[in-house]
């Protein structure tokens, strides 16, 4: 009997923080850190903390969401009372942690270009609800996105794999028509798990190399 033939890739999906803008989350972590005054360290045993007194990944407790901005805030700075003896100020962390952030213009231009060549573009991200309005005035989604699969919406945040069903339901693509673009690995393994292929981003030029070899036999 003969092999079915592989589905060409049809529907892009890239992640946000990393991918979308920079610098890297990395830097966003250590720049916020000296502008409250703790080491990056400090910060990340805090939220590992908070995270895992609701048996949950590190920022799943704000990005399915289960408690608010503010209540995550408060209970980041209890954790970094309690354990490293320091008071911080988490007051309107959004627009701190967002401050000094920047499209990264490279990917996103090519992402344009696919768009033009009738290349479907979504983007799908495990967004925060109170950061929602600031990563929009980094990247204007309009004209960019077809779709845009936000785990605060839907309940659900990658690596899981009803993630990547939400947004196979709202497209009508395959999962082996979809590519998720990612920088975390972990995300792009349950990408692969959901029968999805996975780009690791780790810097613009290599990204679009490896996405352009596997959208060769797709739309022209």
């Amino acid at each position: 009997m003969p092999q079915l033939a592989e589905p060409p890739v049809r529907a892009v999906w890239t992640d946000y923080g990393g991918v979308l803008e920079v610098p890297s989350t990395k830097v966003t972590v250590a720049n916020f850190c000296a502008k409250i005054g703790i080491a990056p360290a400090q910060l990340l045993a805090a939220m590992t903390k908070v995270a895992d007194g609701h048996g949950v990944d590190l920022l799943a407790p704000l990005d399915t969401p289960l408690i608010t901005q503010g209540e995550w805030s408060e209970q980041v700075r209890a954790a970094l009372r309690a354990d490293e003896g320091v008071e911080v100020d988490l007051s309107d962390f959004p627009a701190r942690w967002f401050e000094g952030r920047s499209a990264n213009e490279p990917w996103i231009g090519h992402l344009r270009r696919l768009v033009t060549r009738g290349v479907f573009v979504g983007l799908m991200s495990n967004m925060v609800p109170a950061w929602d309005e600031h990563w929009r005035r980094v990247v204007e989604p309009e004209g960019l996105f077809a779709e845009l699969v936000m785990s605060f919406q839907v309940g659900s945040r990658k690596p899981e794999t009803g993630i990547f069903r939400v947004a196979e339901r709202r497209t009508g693509f395959l999962p082996r028509e979809c590519v998720l673009v990612d920088d975390i690995e972990k995300n792009c393994a349950g990408a692969r798990e959901a029968g999805w292929h996975a780009i690791h981003f780790t810097d613009p030029a290599k990204a679009i190399e490896e996405l352009d070899a596997l959208l060769a036999t797709g739309p022209a």
